[in-house]
């Protein structure tokens, strides 16, 4: 909210929500996360009609599965399901967020304006 109010001041700014493809899609075994990023995902499309009419860019970004310590502790089989499941037959990297979020940072963004964008390697296509 105080970060909001300086950009609408200023008539500008980005702010960037973390979801989940869960938050879209619901991930059976964890409802409780699921509903927590479906909720960011309504939020950031809330705030985006409202934010943008002071310049203001908000977006959120919905990774798919991701190489990280959250991840790591499924079993190989689950992993490997997973894999399988997903066109591009990999997990993604920290690197793959970190780079829509340089982008979904930048100017080239200006006319993206209350997306969920999905970085999952095909995973879930919509």
């Amino acid at each position: 909210r105080e970060a909001l109010k300086i950009m609408e001041k200023q008539k500008s700014g980005k702010i960037i929500s973390i979801a989940s493809i869960c938050g879209m899609t619901g991930c059976a075994g964890a409802p409780h996360y699921s509903a927590a990023k479906a909720g960011i995902l309504g939020f950031t499309r809330a705030v985006a009609r409202e934010a943008i009419v002071s310049g203001v860019h908000v977006n959120a970004i919905a990774p798919g599965y991701i190489d990280t310590p959250m991840t790591e502790t499924l079993n190989d089989n689950v992993r490997q399901a997973i894999a399988m499941a997903t066109p591009a037959g990999q997990f993604g990297s920290p690197q793959d967020i970190a780079n829509l979020a340089i982008y979904l940072a930048s100017e080239e963004s200006n006319f993206v304006i209350g997306q969920a964008i999905s970085p999952n390697g095909g995973y879930v296509i919509s």
